[in-house]
């Protein structure tokens, strides 16, 4: 029998907590197993919404009144004191009570109360918010994508390092290519760091990843790698606008679909094409972005997603365990 997982979880943070946040346990409970649920947060609230087919042995609530506000900046939360679900959250890892935690609460938060809370791997200086983006062949994992408006060249290798060891967590069978993202392929382009990054990471002689060069981002979604570096002002500037696009095409497509006869019949004809066009691009498939680099896990699911999409980030905790992660990083970093 294999080791039981156990995932700390917030259940106040996000758009519709703490329903959201249940129903997204139950739907994970039932296509997994060995999975034990710390809930945090208001008992009150959370009790009535578990249904009885969920073993008692499978979870269990902390109460707390108190929860991070979305609107609050990272010191307010941080001020908000250790007893708000987030922190007691992140404090149950750090006691080594749960083996990761999720949250879908204010992003800058979380980071803040996990630093506060986790030491950082050795020879580490910086997280990084990593997630999954689509491409044409798969999956790719990207990083920075906000955690560090600025970055040196160590913290780039570090996280070209870290974000191979996430992508092999979470696809043991396939090849981690690495690509820093940049204004041209050319090795002339691009700023002193991201030169000097790609120099360095050309020499590096890896069994964990190739390192392929640069990347533009008109080239993100080709699928010729797999896991894209960039500093986190750069790294959340492309989220942002592939996440735009994504959401003006689906947008236009539906409009388009649905103001005409003619637009209504193409629709019903391509429903399976459509159909499958329009789960390619569902965000909730890709929930669940990783703060890397601290010596504990720490999951963020975003928080207007739904409970399907809370559910997919309680999958990728369960991967990210299974597949042993920080021993991974550990054993690969400089």
């Amino acid at each position: 029998m294999s080791k039981v997982i156990t995932i700390a979880v917030d259940a106040m943070g996000g758009d519709g907590s703490p329903k959201k946040v249940i129903d997204g346990i139950v739907h994970h409970y039932s296509s997994t197993s060995n999975i034990k649920y710390l809930i945090f947060g208001d008992k009150d609230r959370i009790k009535n919404l578990i249904p009885n087919k969920i073993n008692k042995n499978s979870f269990e609530i902390i109460h707390t009144s108190k929860a991070v506000d979305g609107k609050d900046t990272p010191l307010e939360a941080a001020k908000r004191g250790k007893d708000t679900s987030m922190w007691l959250a992140i404090q149950s890892v750090k006691e080594k009570k749960a083996d990761i935690v999720i949250s879908a609460g204010n992003t800058g938060a979380l980071l803040v109360i996990a630093k506060l809370n986790l030491k950082m791997i050795e020879n580490i200086d910086k997280p990084a918010l990593s997630a999954l983006w689509p491409n044409k062949k798969g999956m790719s994992v990207v990083l920075d994508l906000g955690a560090n408006i600025e970055c040196n060249d160590k913290n780039l290798i570090d996280f070209a390092i870290m974000g191979s060891s996430l992508f092999k967590s979470l696809y043991p069978d396939e090849k981690a290519k690495v690509a820093l993202l940049n204004i041209g392929s050319e090795e002339m382009k691009g700023n002193e760091v991201i030169k000097n990054t790609y120099q360095k990471l050309n020499q590096i002689q890896s069994e964990d990843y190739d390192f392929k060069g640069f990347i533009e981002g008109s080239h993100l979604m080709n699928g010729d790698v797999n896991v894209i570096v960039s500093d986190g002002f750069t790294g959340n500037v492309a989220l942002k606008t592939a996440e735009g696009t994504a959401n003006f095409i689906t947008g236009e497509l539906r409009k388009a679909l649905s103001t005409s006869i003619v637009g209504k019949i193409s629709s019903l004809i391509n429903i399976v094409n459509l159909n499958k066009f329009k789960k390619r691009l569902d965000p909730r498939l890709y929930n669940g972005a990783i703060f890397i680099g601290l010596d504990s896990p720490v999951v963020k699911s975003h928080g207007a997603t739904d409970f399907i999409g809370f559910s997919n980030s309680l999958t990728v905790c369960e991967k990210i365990i299974k597949a042993d992660l920080i021993s991974k990083i550990k054993k690969n970093i400089n």
